[in-house]
């Protein structure tokens, strides 16, 4: 008599309590609080304006001020528990869209417009968080408040100054946890997917190495070989035959040569959704058939195009593959997996041990 045991398996992937293996832990580890996260662009939110943030199926309510500042609350109200962020914007304060409580930025309740209390203010107080802007992004830091100056947003020198270069984001909404989306990013293996467009080919790694809370890499590859990037790259200037990459945790960048660079933000949704941020910038392009180099005041507008027609479309094709990653590790969780890059191991295990010291830090406290 045979027994099919497929039928008493598991329906779902387990929680990070419930793993048994590396490739299941970090698929349901959360990503470290303790750090500035990319959240939204600094254009998107005008005076007067309130949005939801969720960083790990946590709810915050961010909110620009008609004084212009940005602000950000736990996205509750101690009342009904209602989200905030279905109400709006009071001058600074933020008003509940049921009965009209007003929070100020510090989280307490400073107003409600009934009469209910006899006139006596209930004391409450819900969480605030730290709230920056830079390199065009809203950063908010949803960890420890002690940590906020002390942990710091990545510096980019190219990006400000008197000559910063140019840049022009863009961002991604994906179904798929965010451990799959760095694997992504920083493993070349997967020229295969993208050999319409050929960003890079050829690659052989040549370094792989965690330093602390970095697991640096480096490829010798051909960068831009694209029929249309190739074009634009200028190979006098630069040297296109290698590029260094670093998952700097929770953030990950790219260097090729000083000249083609970019940074990756990761904004951690729920166990399969992640948005990302990109940002591209060079200093290493030509125009096209000729020698000339295309000036600074020029390049945001070829960025923007670059970003139509080239790089979103290319960035588009790492989304439908990890999607469908997400998808397969959904349904068969309990199988055995094949890896052969070992920087994709190194990334792996930091996330996993960057979450569990989170967890030790949370259980310290509730004990």
């Amino acid at each position: 008599m045979s027994i099919n045991l497929d039928k008493f398996s598991a329906s779902s992937p387990p929680t990070f309590s419930e793993t048994k293996n590396r490739r299941q832990k970090v698929r349901s580890s959360g990503m470290n609080p303790d750090y500035w996260y990319a959240v939204e662009y600094d254009h998107a939110i005008k005076p007067g304006q309130v949005v939801e943030i969720q960083f790990w199926k946590t709810s915050i309510a961010l909110y620009r001020g008609q004084d212009s500042k940005l602000r950000a609350l736990e996205n509750r109200c101690v009342h009904r528990q209602l989200k905030l962020s279905l109400g709006e914007v009071d001058g600074c304060n933020l008003a509940c869209y049921y009965h009209g409580w007003q929070y100020n930025e510090e989280g307490r309740l400073v107003e409600t417009p009934h009469d209910l209390f006899d006139n006596r203010m209930p004391s409450c107080k819900i969480s605030t968080y730290a709230v920056k802007v830079r390199y065009g992004l809203i950063w908010i830091f949803p960890g420890d408040p002690a940590l906020a100056e002390i942990r710091q947003i990545p510096d980019i020198p190219e990006l400000e100054g008197k000559n910063p270069w140019a840049c022009v984001p863009l961002d991604f909404t994906w179904q798929a946890h965010h451990s799959m989306i760095i694997d992504n990013v920083s493993d070349f293996t997967h020229a295969y997917l993208h050999r319409k467009y050929r960003p890079f080919v050829d690659a052989k790694l040549t370094k792989c190495e965690t330093v602390s809370d970095r697991v640096f890499v480096s490829y010798d590859t051909q960068v831009g070989t694209g029929l249309i990037s190739g074009l634009f790259v200028d190979r006098q200037r630069v040297n296109t035959n290698s590029m260094e990459l670093c998952y700097e945790y929770p953030y990950q960048w790219s260097n090729t040569d000083g000249k083609i660079k970019h940074w990756c933000f990761i904004l951690p949704i729920n166990e399969r959704t992640t948005r990302t941020f990109f940002l591209f910038y060079f200093d290493a392009l030509r125009i096209p058939f000729t020698k000339v180099r295309i000036p600074q005041w020029l390049m945001t507008f070829v960025l923007r195009i670059a970003n139509l027609l080239l790089i979103k479309p290319l960035l588009s094709q790492d989304g439908v593959a990890v999607e469908a990653e997400q998808e397969g590790y959904e349904t068969h969780f309990d199988k055995p997996i094949i890896e052969l890059n070992p920087a994709v191991t190194l990334f792996q295990q930091l996330t996993i041990s960057k979450w569990e010291e989170h967890l030790l830090k949370t259980q310290g406290k509730n004990v």
